[in-house]
């Protein structure tokens, strides 16, 4: 049963069996085991982001294609939910109505670049893909008549989701499904045709598929899958805004979640999300503590101060990828093997 559930791609590594596991029974449990509105905010982070990494590395690390423009389908998704609420009201409805306009408009614009786009060089696709997302975060701060500019967008949503424990739960489950069917795509022969074109496009074309729709079909399937993402999110915050959804940095957190986890693997994307999104909102609290502990120690405390946080972060995602350039997954099965 757990074979068929992980379709047939089983973690192959006690270690990373272990992992896993600690990583999925700590966000099921995380309403019990971490009481608190930010530990809660945390998991939900964690829940959301293992989606955006897992769709995104269905491009980066399943097709080898290099896009920047992950977190505009990301903020489609806010926006797509976060405008259906507030103009349209806090029914199921509306939200039902929002998320699949989102979808579809998420759907034609990968398509649209897909198509007129992945023809060309990966460099000049990825430029192609970052002009069209900050053309896209541009007009979301500027159109304050319907997208409340930078402020964003506040809203409601339906009675059952006022509970904060009806809606981790809901956004946990989402999260859950959407992986295992992202899984599953990976592992599927569609998955195995966009790994020969990830190894070689040329024989890829030789063997008679037709690459370019490959590729397209792949950015079509991390678009939405960035998207329903984005609605997840939307949903626990009942917000949406540019700098919730459309900033540059989160594209950059997300490549830094896909390397340490590890590309080309799904399972990369919990481990990375889980170490990354920990690290991000804890790691200054621990160094607060360290500074703490260690005062009147000469240059520690001042190196350990909470405002040099972003500095640490950065080195230790250098020894990071120093100790683990196949990301934490392929470290893990590579001593397995």
């Amino acid at each position: 049963m757990i074979r068929d559930l992980l379709s047939g791609d089983l973690p192959r590594s006690r270690a990373l069996s272990a992992a896993l596991l600690l990583v999925l029974a700590g966000l099921a449990l995380a309403p019990f085991l971490f009481p608190g509105t930010r530990s809660l905010d945390v998991a939900a982070k964690v829940c959301v982001f293992v989606v955006l990494v897992a769709s995104y590395d269905l491009l980066l690390g399943y097709t080898g294609i290099v896009s920047f423009a992950h977190t505009m389908f990301f903020g489609i998704g806010g926006y797509g939910i976060g405008l259906a609420a507030a103009n349209w009201g806090s029914s199921w409805a509306s939200l039902a109505a929002g998320s699949a306009l989102a979808l579809l408009l998420a759907a034609a614009v990968a398509l649209a670049v897909g198509l007129l786009s992945l023809r060309v060089r990966a460099i000049f696709f990825a430029m192609i893909t970052l002009a069209v997302a900050s053309f896209f975060q541009i007009l979301a701060s500027q159109m304050s008549w319907l997208t409340g500019g930078e402020d964003g967008v506040n809203f409601n949503l339906p009675r059952l989701l006022h509970s904060r424990l009806v809606a981790y739960y809901l956004v946990f489950g989402s999260s859950l499904a959407l992986f295992l069917l992202l899984l599953r795509i990976v592992n599927s022969p569609f998955g195995r045709v966009l790994l020969s074109i990830r190894e070689n496009e040329f024989r890829a074309e030789a063997l008679g598929y037709r690459t370019v729709y490959y590729r397209t079909a792949a950015n079509c399937i991390g678009a939405l899958g960035a998207t329903a993402a984005g609605l997840l999110y939307a949903v626990w915050l009942r917000y949406t805004g540019p700098a919730a959804t459309l900033s540059f940095d989160i594209m950059v957190d997300i490549l830094l979640m896909v390397v340490i986890g590890g590309m080309g693997t799904m399972y990369g994307a919990p481990l990375g999300a889980a170490i990354f999104v920990l690290a991000q909102t804890y790691l200054r609290d621990l160094m607060k503590l360290a500074s703490g502990a260690l005062e009147g120690v000469p240059l520690l405390p001042s190196l350990l101060h909470p405002d040099r946080w972003l500095l640490w972060l950065g080195i230790l995602f250098i020894l990071c990828v120093y100790y683990f350039p196949t990301g934490i997954v392929g470290r893990l099965r590579a001593r397995r093997a």
